[in-house]
């Protein structure tokens, strides 16, 4: 297998585009002299890749929240029919096709995504590289000579900050750099939280056989590992956002807030309802 024709191949679909409306979108911002160009143009790319990916986000978004739904009428099946692999297989299916639910849909929507992700993440972490060669790579791969880019006109700062610069190595000069790694933790939990069912969305069980003693472990197992996924994740974010360049960390959290806005305005505040409670922003249910 010739990888590195298939890795021209995933540059001409996915980088080499990205790259260029990152760029048109720092022109334009230059343009109209808006200050921090390059920073704008990381949260701009992110919303519009976030605006283009919207449709097949919300599809996935829809699919798990019907599995989440059924989740405690799935547990049951597997532990009614125990042992027997067809009998799961088929009354899962039968409850699947009762709600409506095609548990392949969220399938397909993510690897639409994956690439387009995984390309913008290598973009951003090429941009804020502070190497003399990077602006000769970037030209290289711009479509119209009127895109190019000068040095002189290459602003890598964002409020005064350089974005190749990392939490790491800036809290020695000012512990407050600390607050992005933990704000992009927190935004990241957030929303982690908001992917969990609202309590009063799950599928209640029916009564009697599906109370037994054993499903219950199951489900005290399966909420076990959803609260230590709850936490793992967001404080693996917080670890990465500290020791990569803070342009990635602009990337991730305008990521993350397009996300809690979509999950809200699809499903609502899910797990996180409490909290949207509190600050009056009641959680929408569907």
């Amino acid at each position: 297998m010739d990888f590195q024709a298939i890795g021209s191949i995933f540059n001409i679909l996915f980088i080499n585009p990205i790259t260029n409306i990152l760029v048109g979108i720092y022109q334009l911002l230059l343009f109209v002299h808006a200050p921090y160009p390059l920073g704008f143009s990381i949260i701009g790319l992110t919303i519009l890749i976030r605006l283009v990916l919207y449709p097949f986000t919300t599809q996935q978004i829809r699919s798990a929240h019907k599995m989440q739904k059924v989740a405690p009428h799935v547990a049951a099946i597997k532990e009614k029919h125990k042992g027997d692999a067809k009998q799961q297989q088929a009354a899962t299916m039968a409850l699947y096709k009762e709600h409506g639910i095609n548990p392949m849909a969220g399938c397909l929507p993510l690897l639409i995504q994956l690439p387009i992700i995984w390309s913008l993440y290598n973009v951003l972490t090429h941009v804020v590289n502070t190497d003399p060669n990077t602006l000769k790579s970037i030209n290289k791969v711009l479509y119209f000579p009127w895109l190019h880019i000068n040095q002189a006109d290459w602003n890598v700062y964002f409020f005064g900050i350089l974005l190749s610069s990392t939490p790491a190595k800036l809290i020695a000069s000012n512990p407050l750099f600390l607050l992005i790694p933990l704000v992009t933790g927190l935004l990241q939990f957030i929303l982690s939280k908001m992917m969990l069912p609202h309590p009063d969305d799950v599928v209640k069980k029916e009564k009697g056989k599906d109370s037994s003693k054993k499903t219950a472990k199951s489900d005290d197992f399966q909420t076990a590992f959803q609260n230590q996924s709850l936490f793992i994740f967001p404080i693996m974010i917080a670890f990465f956002s500290y020791n990569l360049p803070l342009g990635l960390s602009l990337y991730w959290n305008t990521f993350t807030i397009f996300g809690i806005i979509q999950q809200y305005l699809i499903v609502g505040a899910g797990g996180a309802h409490p909290w949207f409670k509190k600050i009056n922003l009641h959680g929408r249910k569907h």
